[in-house]
């Protein structure tokens, strides 16, 4: 059975992909921004559904202007999950560009790259940022800078928090948590030396998987200017620590 779930879901999954390619190619340059942001979320939410996960939001995202959303990494679904919630403009690391399809799906939605071998790459990345943020939109950071088997959290780096600091945005952390028949589990996430294509391999022959996705309390601009981004990455480590590590 897990087989033909599997040749059913991924063959859903590959005309969903060849469709959403051929609209960021189409339709992205064509069509008003507002409505792109409205397509990614939609899409998002179906390619979640083809791929069985279903996603419980808890807590109060902000919905509208300017954000930060920081959160633990688990797993490439974890940008898909935020995109359900909110179309949101992701800071990944350079080698997600180079994934077939999902790579060029990403980068199609506007995400920011960051290469972190080179010396002056954060410069530029804050720089697309507050261009981002300048425009109202949500961005997403992941500042492990890596992904986790979803039971600890990696400290948080601060480097990338001074965009949002630097022009007043609030941020908000965000924590995931990934399920299989309502229990912990560690089964999605992509870690390791596990090819992308393996990991969609176990995803789709799954029952089962659900993301909690608990949105906690908004650091306000004003807090995070006065402490400074060290402590800014801190404070937000401290409360995804708790609600991933803490909460069973």
């Amino acid at each position: 059975m897990s087989v033909l779930r599997f040749v059913w879901r991924a063959a859903g999954l590959l005309l969903w992909l060849i469709g959403g390619l051929l609209s960021t190619l189409l339709l992205f340059p064509v069509i008003g921004f507002s409505r792109r942001l409205w397509m990614i979320q939609n899409w998002s939410k179906g390619l979640l559904a083809i791929c069985g996960v279903k996603v419980v939001v808890q807590g109060k995202p902000v919905l509208n202007g300017s954000v930060l959303w920081v959160s633990n990494h688990c797993s490439w679904l974890d940008i898909f999950v935020l995109d359900k919630v909110r179309a949101t403009c992701f800071v990944a690391k350079s080698e997600i560009r180079k994934w077939p399809v999902i790579g060029w799906l990403v980068s199609g939605a506007g995400t920011v790259y960051i290469d972190r071998t080179h010396r002056h790459a954060i410069k530029g990345v804050s720089e697309q940022m507050n261009q981002r943020f300048v425009r109202s939109e949500a961005v997403g950071l992941f500042p492990e800078g890596t992904t986790s088997a979803g039971n600890e959290v990696k400290p948080f780096h601060a480097s990338l928090f001074e965009a949002a600091i630097r022009v007043k945005v609030d941020i908000q952390p965000v924590a995931l948590r990934y399920y299989q028949h309502g229990e912990r589990s560690a089964r999605f996430a992509f870690i390791g030396d596990q090819s992308l294509m393996a990991n969609i391999w176990i995803l789709l022959c799954s029952r089962g998987a659900m993301v909690e996705c608990e949105f906690l309390d908004v650091l306000p601009a004003e807090h995070c200017v006065e402490v400074g981004r060290a402590v800014v990455a801190t404070e937000t480590w401290q409360q995804v620590h708790a609600a991933v590590v803490e909460k069973t």
